[in-house]
C-alpha cells in the first residue's frame, strides 16, 4: 500500500476474494445498507503462528473508532498497527466522519456501517471476526452484535456475513444521554447545538446530524444480553473523564458470566489512553477466543 500526501494511504476499488487478496493492503469506499459511502481500509495481518491456536491468518479485527475520529487520525492508525501482531485489521471512518458520506447520528446507524465493514472482511476470506470498538464505537461493537446474529435472529435487514464471532467494547457508555460528566456536557453541546455541530463540522472534520432520535435505539445495556454465544470483553479505564466505572460494571452484570470485565488502572478514556500492551492483550484475548 503507497502513501500519499499527509499520510493517505492509496485508494482501491477493487473487492478481491482469493487467498493473495488476504496479504495485500488495500483502500476502498464500502456502501451501507442505508446508500452511504464508507471510507475503509484493510491491512494483512503479521502474525507468528502457534499451533495451540486457531490459525491467526483467518482471523480479522474490525476496528471501529470513537466519536469524531476517522481511519487517518493517528491514534486509530496506532490501533491498527497494534492489532496487526495478531491478525489482519480493517478500520473505517464512521458516517459523517473524514472522508466518508453522510452525517454521523453519535451510534445510532452507524451499526449500518460496521455491517458493511464486517462483510467486506468476510469478503476478504477472513472466516472469524471479532469487532473492537472505542467509546461510541464501543456502543456501536454492543448494538451491532445484538442486531446482527450468525442464526438470522436479528433485528437488522441484511444479516448474511454481517456477525461478528468476538466483542470487545472499550471505554463505551452503558446508557444514553449522560451527562454526568463535564466531558459529556460539552459532548452534548457539539451534538445538539447548531454552533456545537459547526465545530464539529471545522473543527473535528465531523458532520452531525441535526436530527434527534427518533426511535430512541436500543441502549447499550439492553443490546448485551443479546449477544451470546459470542464472547463479550469490557474494557474501561478507572480514570476515564467521559464515563464512570457504574457503566461498565452495568455491561458485565448484563452479560453475566458470558462477558468479561477488564476494570484497568490507570487508564483514561479510548484510543488515546490504550497503551500498547493493552491492544496486545485484546488481541491475544480474540485470538485464543477461537471460532
Amino acid at each position: 500500500m503507497s502513501n500519499g500526501p499527509a499520510g493517505h494511504v492509496a485508494r482501491s476499488t477493487v473487492r478481491p476474494n482469493s487467498e493473495t487478496s488476504r496479504r495485500t493492503p488495500m483502500r476502498t469506499f464500502l456502501h451501507t445498507d442505508d446508500g452511504v459511502t464508507i471510507d475503509s481500509v484493510y491491512d494483512p495481518g503479521a502474525v507468528v503462528y502457534d499451533s495451540s491456536r486457531p490459525p491467526a491468518d483467518d482471523l480479522v479485527f474490525v476496528v471501529a473508532h470513537g466519536f469524531t475520529g476517522d481511519v487517518d487520525r493517528p491514534h486509530v492508525r496506532r490501533v491498527a498497527r497494534a492489532l496487526t501482531r495478531h491478525g489482519a485489521v480493517v478500520t473505517f471512518s464512521f458516517r459523517g466522519h473524514g472522508a466518508s458520506g453522510g452525517r454521523s447520528t453519535v451510534g445510532d446507524r452507524e451499526v449500518l456501517d460496521l455491517a458493511a465493514a464486517v462483510r467486506w472482511a468476510r469478503g476478504l476470506g477472513h472466516a472469524r471476526v471479532a469487532t473492537v470498538g472505542f467509546s461510541m464505537g464501543g456502543s456501536v461493537v454492543l448494538r451491532h452484535a445484538a442486531l446482527y446474529r450468525p442464526d438470522g435472529s436479528g433485528r437488522e435487514e441484511g444479516q448474511a456475513g454481517a456477525h461478528t464471532d468476538a466483542v470487545v467494547s472499550v471505554s463505551a457508555p452503558a446508557r444514553w444521554y449522560y451527562r454526568g460528566t463535564p466531558y459529556m456536557r460539552r459532548l452534548h453541546w457539539l451534538v445538539t447545538r447548531p454552533e456545537g455541530r459547526l465545530v464539529g463540522r471545522y473543527g473535528f472534520r465531523t458532520r452531525i446530524h441535526h436530527r434527534e432520535w427518533n426511535p430512541v435505539p436500543m441502549s447499550p445495556v439492553e443490546a448485551v444480553p443479546h449477544i451470546a454465544p459470542a464472547p463479550l470483553l469490557i474494557v474501561h479505564g478507572d480514570r476515564d473523564g467521559y464515563f464512570p466505572l457504574d457503566h461498565p460494571r452495568m455491561l458485565a452484570a448484563a452479560a453475566g458470566d458470558r462477558g468479561e470485565l477488564w476494570l484497568e488502572p490507570g487508564m483514561g478514556h479510548a484510543e488515546h489512553a490504550a497503551g500498547d500492551e493493552l491492544l496486545d492483550r485484546i488481541g491475544d484475548w480474540a485470538v485464543a477466543q477461537g471460532g
